[in-house]
């Protein structure tokens, strides 16, 4: 057989390879190939979760780091702005303005500890003092609206929640069951001393953040390849920004909510008006939810109170909620967070469920980073592929008739 009967040989051998079924159901297919990827990482997870100890040293080390850096990070988004102005305008040295910076707000926690915390300490104490009583108000106002014949069941169920919460919140209780909720005394104190160092830690980590933070994309992609270089700094600036405007966002917001709830209660003569707006104002950094959530102890007191106290807490809200979504929100945070409402509730219901209220708190902008990922390696696969995707300059019908004709 000489060379050209070989090449015909192998050619209608590769002709009938592919035009075999394996091959163009299996070889030749985007989605067998999708399955099986899909199965690969599967199997890959599954391996990895029967081998958890080779992951526990990890576990321990991010434990440990994980609320100073958290810490230091919310910090560095408030203050790295104020940083950066100042270096520009009066070109002072960074370390010296974050060193003024530290000193200005030493000043300012300590000025809180010496005139915010007594008043915020003595109108928790009350609160919680009197909370059986404001709670048990509650249950019976709630039960009362379903005092119906049709509506027994749901009547008898709230009483039941009401004086399960109502023994849980005695004082007398209270004694008995934290120390059931904590499994021991090496436990508390061993989460103690977690906290404290963190706390001590938090302040030296956010000095060099806010001193070298603006080169740490460029050091962490100097382990990386060239050509992938460029585009991971890109990855890291939209997760600086994205990470950025939501925390300056939220904080903004929260701030100005916790003041006009503080504002609104004092009017009105509210008990517990700073306790209350404070609280307001650290639930609300969960979306959507927080205001409403911090809105029962509000009621609670208010019905308390009076009949006419709790009409006026809920005009407060009324009013409150009427500035935030229509001057507050809008002004501070804009359009940097364009994420739908209900993606937004998905992100906190599935986080929570995993995390607790650490995945409340830290869902949305953790979903915002994941995001800026999946949208850079989705955004490279369509220019990878250009024949799966319509471009701005080809339509559907001009794809529709370039099948047609093929």
């Amino acid at each position: 057989m000489d060379g050209k009967e070989r090449k015909t040989s192998k050619k209608s051998e590769a002709e009938k390879w592919s035009a075999s079924w394996f091959f163009n159901w299996v070889i030749n297919s985007r989605f067998a190939i999708a399955i099986l990827v899909i199965l690969l990482i599967s199997l890959i997870i599954l391996v990895l979760s029967k081998m958890r100890w080779i992951f526990s040293p990890l576990t321990i080390v991010l434990n440990t780091i994980a609320l100073p850096v958290i810490i230091a990070g919310v910090f560095y988004y408030i203050l790295n702005p104020l940083v950066d102005w100042a270096e520009k305008k009066y070109h002072i040295k960074r370390s010296l303005i974050v060193t003024i910076v530290f000193i200005v707000l030493a000043l300012f926690i300590a000025w809180g500890i010496g005139s915010l915390i007594p008043v915020v300490q003595s109108q928790t104490q009350d609160l919680l003092a009197n909370w059986p009583d404001y709670w048990s108000k509650l249950g019976n106002f709630v039960v009362g609206l379903f005092s119906a014949d049709g509506l027994k069941d749901l009547q008898n169920e709230l009483s039941t929640v009401n004086t399960d919460l109502g023994e849980i919140f005695k004082p007398s209780k209270a004694v008995n069951f934290l120390p059931k909720s904590l499994n021991s005394i090496g436990s508390i104190l061993s989460r103690v001393t977690s906290v404290i160092i963190s706390i001590v830690t938090a302040p030296l980590i956010l000095f060099y953040l806010l001193k070298d933070g603006h080169d740490l994309p460029d050091y962490l992609v100097g382990f990386l390849p060239n050509r992938y270089r460029l585009s991971v700094k890109d990855i890291f600036k939209n997760m600086n920004s994205q990470l950025s405007n939501y925390i300056r966002g939220q904080l903004g917001v929260a701030f100005f909510v916790a003041v006009l709830f503080w504002i609104g209660y004092m009017i009105i003569g509210l008990r517990f008006a700073l306790l209350l707006g404070i609280i307001a104002g650290l639930l609300n950094l969960i979306p959507y939810l927080g205001s409403f959530l911090a809105m029962v102890p509000a009621i609670a007191v208010g019905l308390f109170t009076s009949p006419f106290m709790l009409v006026k807490v809920l005009i407060v809200f009324v009013i409150e909620q009427t500035l935030e979504g229509r001057l507050i929100s809008p002004l501070i945070l804009g359009n940097s967070m364009k994420f739908h409402p209900l993606t937004v509730l998905f992100v906190l219901l599935v986080s929570g469920k995993i995390f607790g209220l650490v995945g409340v708190i830290l869902g949305v902008p953790g979903y915002a980073v994941i995001k800026v990922v999946v949208s850079t390696y989705f955004d490279w696969f369509k220019r990878s592929h250009p024949d799966l995707y319509v471009t701005e300059h080809t339509s559907l019908h001009d794809i529709s008739s370039d099948e047609e004709e093929q």
